[in-house]
């Protein structure tokens, strides 16, 4: 018994020495991050999460509104008196607001749409009627259309290829279509491509209505007048005040006139219930739709057109609004000019519970307990910046416009940026720059699920077992690694990565929080509290994971960027891109050889009926062979870096300086200065929002994007602007290296 007992003391010694080894931590300095990684554990408590909360969202935080103004100075008030140096950094931007809206269905049988969500006595502040914005999509255009009903599914370029087959022409229409699929501001935009007039979306109950569940107040679903407010921008082409593109929206900043901002929507559009969508539907004649396309109404799905027209006018004030973004700041100790920056949004559709509270106050109880460090000696080495920004909701307002007006002092001094938005019970997620990837898998190691008592990154594995199938469960058992998703777009990280080149992560937890109350007044602390995370279990792991990366990051003698890692999976994004060059020439062969056959089959017999499209260009050679060069090259040096890190701690902190300013400014690197085609304001060659997808990512979005558009000559220019990004990363890591092989460098 005794050596059993002995035996379980060196084992549980041994455990905690190998717990100490921290990426980027010499040995010594690693027991230290540790044990304040534990006094910041002891310091959280999920009490302040739901305080903070029940203020913000106890009223409507939109842009504009008092109460989005109020949060701001509550949280400046917080910060101030945690100790970090506050300030509440003001933009103007342009943000519409409803004037008017009228849906109606002219004929028969006539509707007019309610477009009013119902007060429900089970949550007290769904009856704050005076001070909700109207449900509407902002940046739609002004309107006053009538025409014939289309019923288009997801609106997706897709969905157009499918209404072609079927005869089925838009132009002079207003569509319908459900949400999903694809962001909400692609519908309208490849509508008005095919000459659609009005554009009208419907969250169908198959998505997040009584389909999923009991709807709210019974569960967390959404109700048959529910809806999903949200912004229609163009943001895939920038993102920010649309009239301010790429400078700071200061109060005397030069603007657009509004005629001339791209990004601002060219038809009107308004969102709906599925209640008010079933009368419409109804309408509508011609062809039963495809099965893809039903949803869970109980109606026969018909494409149309309607049998009655469909009037729809909107009319928006088109005013300026102040921005609230609140900037905390701890100075670091050693290296001020190194920045790390956390960040979540703080305004809301209307209460925004969910949506972003539950991520905001998170935030702000990781600042509280760092700040609590403080007074007991804490002194992070990096200067920590913590953000709360204004108006991400309609068009990532605050934080591009701090980034564009900052962007000097950022491309210089930022590390990383750290984002979060909502949150709620589940699983871990995350997404970013892929030299984070290995730094964040040892960080879900340390942190445990409030839930199960096991690591996040054991759960996450759990959940993914259990729900893969058999074949993917195969490759899967064993497997604990948590590969990081690549960013698109849809929240505060984008100006930050796409536009300036600073490594950035976004996180949270969910997957046990589904619901249906997303920009709907039913986004509420009675809800989030019921349904999403009761008690803030999940509110707290978040600030336990992001304080962790915030706080390593802030401290780490040599920031732990892995450049293999980054290696492996740009390689697999370019082998993807060569399979998607070669199924494209497959399926152009194959279609052309039925077009082909049909016309010589019409040719020997005229009186068969053939509408024949146009047989599509050969798809040519593409080269790639600076691509494949520069990755080969990017492989050696990053591997060779790899064997050579663990000397980096060793560097005299003249040379850590130094080397650290090569780890983050390497992706940089892979920020091409004249930015993607047609929309240069997205600069980064690896990670772009999709131009047709929104918030879907596309990765090598340059060279990928013109193979799907068959546009060969821009495929090829973009394969050599992506060869030279890759060039030029590796040159850093060549950098890294050399220094880390300097002999007088010890």
């Amino acid at each position: 018994m005794k050596n059993l007992i002995v035996v379980s003391m060196f084992l549980f010694s041994f455990n905690c020495m190998q717990a100490q080894k921290l990426m980027g931590f010499a040995e010594a300095n690693a027991v230290k991050e540790t044990e304040w990684e534990k006094k910041f554990d002891a310091q959280l408590d999920a009490r302040n999460l739901d305080t903070w909360m029940k203020f913000l969202s106890s009223h409507p935080h939109h842009v504009g509104s008092p109460q989005d103004k109020a949060n701001a100075e509550y949280m400046a008030s917080l910060f101030r008196s945690w100790g970090y140096q506050t300030e509440i950094a003001s933009y103007w931007v342009l943000f519409p607001t409803p004037k008017s809206r009228l849906l109606e269905l002219t004929g028969s049988k006539p509707y007019k749409a309610k477009l009013q969500e119902s007060v429900l006595k089970e949550d007290k502040t769904t009856g704050q009627l005076a001070e909700q914005l109207p449900t509407y999509n902002a940046y739609s255009a002004d309107g006053d259309v009538t025409a014939e009903l289309v019923f288009v599914n997801r609106g997706i370029p897709a969905d157009y290829e499918e209404l072609e087959r079927m005869g089925i022409d838009v132009k002079g229409k207003i569509v319908i279509a459900k949400y999903g699929g694809s962001w909400r501001g692609i519908k309208p935009k490849v509508a008005y491509e095919h000459g659609a007039i009005g554009c009208i979306i419907y969250s169908d109950p198959e998505d997040d209505g009584y389909t999923q569940g009991d709807v709210y107040p019974e569960g967390p679903f959404r109700r048959a007048d529910g809806v999903q407010r949200g912004s229609v921008m163009d943001m895939p082409v920038y993102p920010g005040d649309p009239l301010t593109p790429g400078v700071g929206a200061t109060k005397d900043a030069k603007r657009l006139d509004r005629k001339d901002a791209i990004t601002i929507m060219k038809i009107p559009v308004l969102p709906i219930s599925y209640e008010d969508a079933l009368p419409l539907l109804q309408s509508l004649g011609g062809q039963t739709v495809p099965a893809t396309w039903r949803g869970s109404l109980p109606i026969t799905y018909h494409v149309g057109p309607s049998k009655d027209k469909v009037h729809l006018k909107l009319e928006f004030n088109w005013d300026q609004k102040q921005l609230y973004d609140v900037i905390a700041k701890m100075p670091g100790s050693e290296l001020p000019d190194e920045w790390v920056i956390r960040g979540n949004h703080h305004d809301g559709w209307v209460n925004g519970a969910a949506d972003p509270l539950a991520g905001m106050v998170a935030v702000m109880e990781e600042a509280r307990a760092i700040g609590e460090l403080a007074k007991q000696g804490f002194k992070p080495k990096r200067t920590i910046i913590y953000c709360g920004w204004d108006g991400e909701e309609p068009a990532l307002l605050g934080s591009t416009e701090w980034a564009e007006d900052h962007q000097q002092d950022l491309k210089q001094k930022a590390v990383i940026y750290i984002n979060s938005d909502g949150n709620g019970r589940g699983f871990i997620n995350a997404s970013g720059s892929h030299t984070l990837e290995t730094f964040f898998n040892e960080i879900t190691n340390d942190v445990t699920d409030p839930q199960t008592g096991v690591s996040i990154r054991e759960r996450k594995y759990a959940n993914a077992v259990v729900n893969a199938d058999k074949a993917a469960r195969a490759k899967l058992l064993g497997n604990k690694y948590i590969k990081l998703g690549a960013l698109g777009a849809g929240s505060d990280y984008s100006p930050f990565l796409q536009h300036l080149g600073i490594a950035s992560i976004n996180l949270g937890f969910g997957g046990e929080n589904q619901g249906g109350e997303y920009h709907s007044i039913y986004d509420s602390y009675d809800l989030f509290t019921r349904f999403k995370d009761p008690g803030f279990q999940y509110g707290i792991a978040l600030s336990k994971t992001a304080g962790r990366i915030t706080l390593r990051m802030a401290n780490a003698d040599v920031l732990p960027f892995d450049f293999n890692t980054f290696y492996k999976t740009v390689n697999d994004y370019a082998t993807e891109i060569k399979a998607l060059l070669e199924n494209t020439r497959t399926e152009t062969e194959t279609e052309n050889k039925i077009i082909n056959d049909k016309l010589y089959d019409l040719a020997r017999d005229p009186k068969k009926q053939f509408k024949s499209p146009a047989v599509k260009e050969t798809v040519p050679f593409l080269n790639f062979s600076n691509l494949e060069n520069a990755l080969t090259r990017l492989k050696d040096s990053a591997e060779a870096f790899q064997k050579l890190y663990g000397r980096a701690s060793q560097l005299s902190a003249v040379k850590q300086k130094e080397l650290n300013n090569i780890l983050y400014m390497a992706e940089r690197s892979l920020v091409y200065v004249n930015g993607l085609p047609r929309r240069p304001w997205y600069k980064h060659e690896i990670y772009a929002p999709g131009y047709y997808t929104g918030y879907g990512v596309k990765t090598l979005p340059g060279i990928r994007e013109a193979i799907e558009q068959r546009n060969w000559k821009e495929a090829q220019e973009s394969i050599d602007i992506v060869a030279n990004a890759l060039q030029s990363y590796t040159d850093q890591v060549k950098n890294g290296m050399s220094l880390l092989k300097e002999p007088k460098a010890y």
